[in-house]
């Protein structure tokens, strides 16, 4: 098992990332969390199968129908956490 963090930049709040998501970890079998931060760029921690998280972030560069993803950062992997669901914060 593995964990990343990723910090989403764009239009990326008020157009259902975050749901956006959640729904794709959940499909993905991930755990973690993904929220706004004040800035305007949203924040998403996954962990699971290296597989797994690659295609999580893969779909981040897509993101919702009316978000536009501008840029996509991959923070150094973190470490694997007490999870065992993936939510909103």
């Amino acid at each position: 098992m593995q964990a990343r963090r990723w910090l989403v930049r764009g239009r990326v709040q008020g157009v259902g990332f975050r749901r956006f998501v959640q729904r794709e970890a959940v499909e993905l079998r991930l755990d973690g969390w993904v929220r706004n931060l004040d800035d305007g760029r949203v924040e998403a921690f996954a962990q699971g199968s290296a597989e797994a998280l690659d295609a999580l972030q893969g779909r981040l560069w897509q993101g919702p129908r009316w978000g536009e993803v501008r840029d996509v950062e991959v923070l150094e992997e973190s470490p694997v956490a007490r999870q065992n669901s993936f939510h909103i914060r």
